[in-house]
């Protein structure tokens, strides 16, 4: 029997029930982590947010994980505490961190100021940030604790494969909060996705206690005593990653790809508003269809992975194809919405190729043993793109946009001392800004900056291929071995 069945790993329908656990645990997290970003339109309406606040928030997701090192000390918990302490606890400050940006976004005046050392930003701004970092703490230690599980259980088997559906289900999360969230603003108020998005996240964290009962139940059977780790912990084992070029192959090309692709849902719904005509209550649905062509493709092209291998040359042809998308977007000329679909399915392809053979390259390049800190140093480096992008281009926006701001605050002052609600304020300034009694944002010049890092992103690329050649890592290699 033993020869048969040796663990609850061997057993495919408990593999695929991790799978399912942990996969909609992190589309609660994705699902968070977007909730704001087609709603740009209608809170700089209501709210009255500029471009740089609005980056200050959206770029909050690196504020703790890269000056306070909490993902490099998540990777270390995850590696010395184990997967299932690491999994609830990263849930638990996701739901802390949700929390309090919903009571920013619901409770807290949009005009009143808080006084902080050399500065006294709008309370509402520097609230619904610091939120917005502590769930981010939590997301980003959820998001390296997944990839573990999935090597644990899939390691040998349809690893590639695991790792695809779970961004999938990462993707739809996004998917479901682009194009849920402004429909549900619209019909009640802003605040309303926030609660029934953070609500998710409650759930999540009860799937991974559920996960933690079948992650004992294999360590009991594999007599694993010393939690989830095969060796303790050691600080010096980061110098291990460090000297590997190969980590910082993927670990650059990682922070390329997702500093081109993610800052794109936080200000793509706007682009569609100011460039392309889009209702602000439509306003992810183009880019809705990022998140939803990455879902069906991801898996498809970690399945290929898994059986033909191709690792590298595969993150070469994404590059390829961020390139030709973000200079679609940038070319003023082009302003047909049909053409912003087209841009967006083909990025759903790029977007689609990369992780499905970067973050399955990861085991083929550092020991398992160094996994968790791998990922967390890697996540860690994809984080400071993350926070700076969006604060670059919010600022590069204002730059490049004088004195709009300021039309659009006069207008909503205007309003407001009349009485009016947020939501109607945001519905009256949006219809002068569609007769063109108030300015749009002019997003052209701004949009080099994403043509920049994809170029940046295609030279790596090639170097990883160059490196793999040389060091024989194997990326080129199938991950099923016969």
């Amino acid at each position: 029997m033993n020869a048969i069945k040796q663990s609850l790993r061997d057993s495919r329908t408990a593999r695929w029930i991790v799978l399912l656990i942990v996969s909609f645990a992190m589309l609660t997290a994705y699902m968070f982590m977007e909730i704001l970003s087609p709603l740009k339109t209608m809170i700089q309406n209501a709210y009255g947010w500029d471009n740089t606040e609005w980056g200050a928030v959206t770029g909050a997701q690196g504020y703790l994980n890269v000056f306070a090192g909490m993902l490099i000390l998540g990777g270390i918990i995850l590696d010395k505490m184990g997967i299932r302490f690491t999994a609830v606890a990263s849930a638990v400050v996701m739901l802390v961190g949700a929390a309090i940006k919903y009571y920013a976004i619901a409770f807290i005046d949009p005009s009143a100021t808080i006084n902080i050392i050399f500065a006294a930003p709008k309370a509402q701004v520097f609230w619904a940030a610091s939120g917005f970092a502590i769930f981010c703490v939590g997301a980003e230690t959820a998001g390296i604790t997944v990839s573990k599980i999935l090597v644990k259980w899939f390691k040998g088997k349809e690893l590639a494969l695991s790792m695809g559906l779970e961004m999938a289900s990462a993707r739809l999360g996004s998917a479901l909060a682009l194009f849920g969230s402004p429909r549900l603003a619209e019909a009640m108020n802003i605040p309303t996705p926030i609660l029934i998005s953070a609500i998710v996240i409650l759930i999540g964290l009860v799937l991974f206690l559920i996960y933690s009962v079948m992650d004992a139940k294999l360590d009991k059977e594999e007599g694993v005593e010393k939690g989830d780790s095969e060796e303790e912990f050691k600080i010096s084992d980061l110098g291990h990653i460090i000297k590997n070029p190969g980590f910082w192959y993927i670990s650059l090309l990682c922070v390329l790809f997702y500093s081109a692709v993610f800052p794109f849902y936080k200000y793509g719904p706007d682009l569609m508003v100011n460039k392309y005509g889009v209702d602000p209550s439509q306003a992810g649905d183009i880019p809705g269809w990022l998140p939803i062509g990455t879902m069906l493709l991801t898996p498809v092209f970690g399945m290929l992975y898994d059986r033909k291998g191709k690792g590298a040359s595969i993150m070469i042809l994404g590059a390829i194809l961020l390139i030709g998308v973000h200079f679609i977007y940038y070319m003023p000329s082009l302003t047909s919405v049909s053409m912003a679909y087209v841009a967006v399915l083909i990025l759903g392809v790029a977007f689609s190729l990369v992780p499905s053979a970067m973050w399955p390259s990861v085991p083929k390049i550092v020991d398992e043993r160094y996994l968790g800190s791998a990922y967390a140093l890697i996540f860690f480096i994809q984080n400071i793109g993350l926070m700076g992008i969006p604060i670059l281009v919010g600022k590069v926006l204002d730059i490049n946009n004088p004195g709009v701001a300021d039309k659009l605050d006069a207008a909503r002052d205007m309003f407001r001392s009349q009485g009016l609600k947020a939501s109607e304020i945001s519905d009256k300034i949006q219809a002068m800004r569609l007769s063109g009694e108030l300015p749009n944002y002019d997003y052209t010049n701004t949009w080099l900056i994403f043509i920049g890092l994809t170029v940046l992103a295609l030279v790596l690329a090639f170097g990883l291929k160059f490196t793999d050649k040389k060091r024989g890592y194997g990326l080129e290699l199938p991950n099923i071995q016969q």
